[in-house]
């Protein structure tokens, strides 16, 4: 059986286009005057409706601002995969995660694979990365990659801190995510002392950790990652007038597969207005730092005389829930989980456009290589955004249709037991749980039966693009066979080791329990369950 739900999503400036539209060329590899610089930003865990009214209105972001004014705003960008590894899997391939198979945080690319980044450099770039890549397999803690293969486990364990906040009392600390800032020094000191000097065009990618939140050593030894920190400096950039405080499902209401995240990620407990409102504060506050490292990108290149020279583009792998459906964190097709921003602005980028199709990040790696002018290959899932962006285009009628009328977004991790596909249209948000979304802003409403017609058209389309029933069987498989091989490894510290990973306050009080429950799970088919 199938679990589908479908909502209408409405968004401010929502086109739609002919649904029939679309066409079969991934870019058109249009060629600069004089090949531009490129400089790719990406965050964790930004929430894209931030980047456009009303959400924008809640927190200052004058250098996303700056970009939205000098360039293109894409109101409708998604991740494929609301997860750090596999989005950014995704994002360096080109390619859907069921075709990467980066199924959880611990496997994405081989660190050989051919990113956009290798091709541009083969086509005469001189290339530079720093902070924050995690796309190749091999990262993350056991914790997160147990977690992942046992979802499918007939218990339910809390697996992260209960989400809390923690304030630098100090009005003027400015650089309070360290590591960030200093490889956004590192980033601008390389376009000062060497990029500058380049006779040949430069890419520059830039990884930063903000706004996801930060660990939680209260939780005990194996903590996740539940804290909103922030400074005095940065929380006065947050207008607390204008925070929303979600509307919440009844725990009793609420979607199984809803109710296994907010359990797991240790939100089904009371919390007051004051403690929510506080979270989505901060939350916002660490994404102003966060538009502050962007902006001494920009800043350096305006400095430098590079700045009209170059292509700017700013990014996040996902979004961040920030206590809406009564969760923090992604791993969810909900729109602060899986909406990211995603502007452009440079020579040859269209000012102060904002564009309403709907797109995702595998469409970066066609972007790149369109800008390059190199030829695109034949198996990207994405496609070039050019078109819908770029002043190149003078036949505006014969590009705007070339990215098609929908996006992919599909999840196979911890904290969510069921494999999650998301159809997106520019009307309609359709989820299918395979192991067994209008005037809903809020997304609080299931709307599937009501419109039957739509749900089984919507269906066929996602069935045409991915066969997301033998996805889930295979991701199945992958999961009980690495489960394997990890007890194997262990040996006889087995049970001690599961005990004491980060489910360790629940596990602990009935070990025997829980170590049954995954020796059933062993001895089951590994075939999808029902849900």
């Amino acid at each position: 059986m199938v679990l589908l739900w479908v909502s209408v999503v409405a968004v401010s400036a929502l086109a739609a286009p002919d649904p029939g539209a679309g066409g079969q060329r991934r870019g058109a590899a249009r060629v600069w005057p004089a090949a531009p610089n490129v400089v790719l930003v990406v965050s964790d865990s930004f929430d894209g409706r931030l980047t456009f009214y009303p959400g924008s209105q809640v927190v200052k972001l004058p250098f996303i601002n700056f970009m939205k004014a000098h360039g293109t705003s894409f109101l409708n960008a998604y991740t494929n995969s609301p997860i750090c590894c596999p989005s950014r899997a995704a994002m360096w391939s080109g390619l859907f995660t069921h075709l990467t198979e980066s199924w959880n945080n611990f496997k994405g690319l081989d660190p050989n694979y051919t990113t956009w980044m290798d091709i541009m450099e083969k086509h005469g770039y001189r290339t530079q990365k720093f902070g924050k890549l995690d796309y190749t397999s091999g990262h993350h803690s056991i914790s997160n990659r147990v977690e992942a293969w046992t979802r499918d486990v007939a218990f339910l364990l809390r697996q992260e801190g209960r989400p809390m906040v923690n304030l630098n009392p100090k009005k003027t600390k400015v650089r309070v995510m360290e590591r960030d800032w200093k490889n956004t020094d590192r980033a601008v000191n390389w376009l000062r002392k060497e990029a500058s000097n380049y006779t040949q065009p430069f890419v520059l990618y830039l990884g930063l950790n903000l706004p996801h939140p930060y660990p939680s050593p209260s939780s005990g030894e194996n903590f996740g990652s539940s804290t909103f920190h922030t400074s005095l400096y940065w929380l006065k950039k947050v207008s607390y007038d204008a925070i929303k405080i979600p509307k919440w499902s009844p725990l009793s209401e609420m979607h199984p597969i809803d109710y296994y995240s907010s359990y797991t990620k240790n939100c089904t407990g009371k919390f007051t207005e004051k403690e929510i409102k506080n979270i989505r504060a901060f939350y916002y506050a660490m994404c102003a730092e966060t538009d502050a490292m962007l902006g001494e990108i920009i800043l350096a290149l305006r400095q430098l005389g590079l700045l009209q020279k170059t292509i700017v583009i700013y990014t996040s792998d996902h979004g961040e829930l920030a206590m809406e459906h009564r969760q923090f964190y992604k791993m969810s097709m909900y729109e602060a989980s899986a909406h990211v921003p995603l502007l452009m602005m440079g020579p040859g980028i269209k000012a102060n456009l904002q564009v309403p199709n709907v797109v995702s990040l595998v469409d970066i790696y066609p972007t790149m290589l369109d800008i390059v002018g190199a030829p695109l290959p034949q198996n990207l899932s994405g496609y070039s955004l050019l078109p819908l962006s770029s002043e190149m285009f003078k036949n505006e009628h014969k590009f705007k249709n070339l990215h098609p009328p929908w996006i992919l977004s599909e999840f196979h991790g911890c904290n969510v037991n069921a494999s999650t596909y998301m159809l997106r249209t520019n009307q309609w948000k359709y989820i299918a749980y395979s192991d067994d979304l209008s005037s809903d802003p809020d997304e609080l409403t299931n709307i599937a039966t009501q419109f039957p017609e739509v749900t089984y058209s919507l269906d066929r389309k996602l069935r045409s693009i991915i066969n997301y029933p033998k996805v889930s069987a295979s991701v199945h498989r992958y999961n009980k066979e690495q489960f394997i091989k990890w007890k194997q490894s262990v040996g006889q510290n087995y049970s001690n080791v599961i005990a004491n990973l980060r489910w360790h306050q629940d596990w602990l009080q009935e070990p025997r329990k829980y170590e049954s429950a995954i020796d059933r799970w062993l001895k089951t088919p590994a075939n999808p369950k029902k849900i």
